[in-house]
């Protein structure tokens, strides 16, 4: 297992995905942290895309970040706003593999408008199961780091 806390998080319309990956996660022995949202009452997706990143941000290496949103692409967008965030919003199993095995990423997003279940579960197995390759790649995300550094 190359994750074992997962800090979870989505707005009202990633909220039952977001419940059902959950469940999933802490089915499969996964310490699950929740940061909301509680359900599916409109709300503002940077909120819960800001507290999902401060922790992944602050947290051990063997912690990652899941993020649901409608399309997954405004989580991404907001996790990647944070320095040392490498958020990916994916709607395919191959990306959501290369990104990990590529680029480290540490968040995963994905869209409840855009995928469901069986796929997002697809995603979720794809990227926890994948290890950072790192050799040229760690190059590759050593120069990302340094344009995030120098703004």
């Amino acid at each position: 297992m190359i994750f074992k806390h997962i800090v979870i998080g989505a707005d009202s319309a990633g909220y039952s995905l977001k419940e059902q990956i959950k469940e999933k996660l802490v089915a499969e022995g996964y310490d699950v942290t929740d940061c909301g949202t509680d359900s599916d009452a409109s709300c503002h997706y940077p909120v819960f895309g800001a507290a999902v990143a401060r922790k992944v941000q602050s947290a051990d290496k063997d912690t990652c970040g899941i993020l649901v949103c409608g399309t997954g692409v405004g989580m991404s967008m907001v996790a990647n706003k944070f320095k040392g965030i490498r958020a990916a919003c994916c709607s395919d199993t191959f990306s959501a593999r290369m990104t990990r095995a590529h680029n480290d990423a540490n968040i995963l997003c994905f869209g409840a408008r855009v995928v469901g279940y069986g796929l997002a579960g697809d995603l979720v197995d794809a990227f926890l199961g994948t290890a950072f390759e790192g050799g040229r790649h760690q190059t590759r995300v050593d120069m990302i780091t340094k344009i995030e550094e120098e703004g």
